[in-house]
């Protein structure tokens, strides 16, 4: 009895084996077909039928693949539509990096510090660019941000941080890079998740934040590309500095 019970267990791993490389391999066919066709985001995919005859895959396969790459947003279902080429977009990978960071106590502050790494490299990395593209409307709204931050210092740090994300945001947007924008958008994700354990913001870390951020701004204007990098250095430390603290009082010894 246990020995036909193993069979059919082995069986039904081999089925579900199968139908998982079966359903890869549909997946892999429909972007190479977007590729051939140079679909774009947006673009008509052909019905589910065409998309059968098309690859030669059964109908449960090819909704099977379709349901992956939606889920990758690399294709788009519309009900009652159709299926569209996907925005492309990080979303998949943001939500990734924000539920990595509520499996474990040691994860969240682990993804804050890497993606505080990689937004300073974005913007120390492209600060020739963000001087040259930022107007003079935009750095008068950044300037008005900075001037709002002391008054958001206050309590809890809530409106502070706000108001840093909209300075952030507003610094990288003429860049029309998605990728920066969607990344800076993980950090501030993760950071509501591991906040709590932050120690509230000190006043000298306002006051050094809000320094940092004038002279920012103020670099872009002379146009001083050495001195935007140290200003951008000198804003993150305290992040770090805060984040490696809480660390060590949740995790002694790490």
């Amino acid at each position: 009895m246990e020995r036909g019970q193993g069979v059919v267990s082995a069986r039904m791993t081999e089925v579900r084996v199968g139908r998982s490389l079966l359903r890869q391999e549909v997946s892999e066919s429909i972007k190479r077909y977007i590729l051939e066709n140079k679909l774009r985001p947006g673009d008509p995919l052909p019905t589910e039928s065409d998309l059968c005859a098309t690859l030669g895959a059964s109908r449960s396969s090819v909704r099977e693949a379709v349901k992956t790459l939606n889920a990758l947003d690399i294709v788009e279902v519309r009900h009652g539509h159709g299926t569209y080429v996907g925005r492309l977009s990080l979303s998949a990978l943001v939500e990734s990096l924000t539920f990595r960071g509520l499996l474990s106590s040691g994860d969240d502050f682990r993804v804050l510090s890497d993606l505080v790494d990689v937004r300073e490299l974005f913007e120390r990395g492209m600060a020739d660019r963000i001087i040259s593209q930022l107007d003079s409307g935009h750095l008068d709204t950044l300037d008005a941000l900075v001037d709002r931050m002391p008054a958001q210092g206050t309590g809890d740090g809530d409106g502070f941080v706000e108001v840093d994300r909209a300075f952030h945001a507003l610094l990288v947007e003429p860049l029309g890079n998605e990728l920066i924008g969607q990344l800076s958008m993980a950090f501030w994700d993760v950071y509501t998740i591991v906040a709590p354990h932050l120690k509230v913001i000190t006043f000298q870390d306002e006051v050094d934040t809000v320094t940092a951020h004038r002279n920012i701004v103020k670099a872009v204007r002379e146009g001083r590309t050495e001195d935007f990098v140290k200003a951008v250095a000198e804003h993150y430390a305290p992040v770090r500095r805060r984040i490696a603290e809480a660390r060590l009082r949740i995790e002694p010894g790490a």
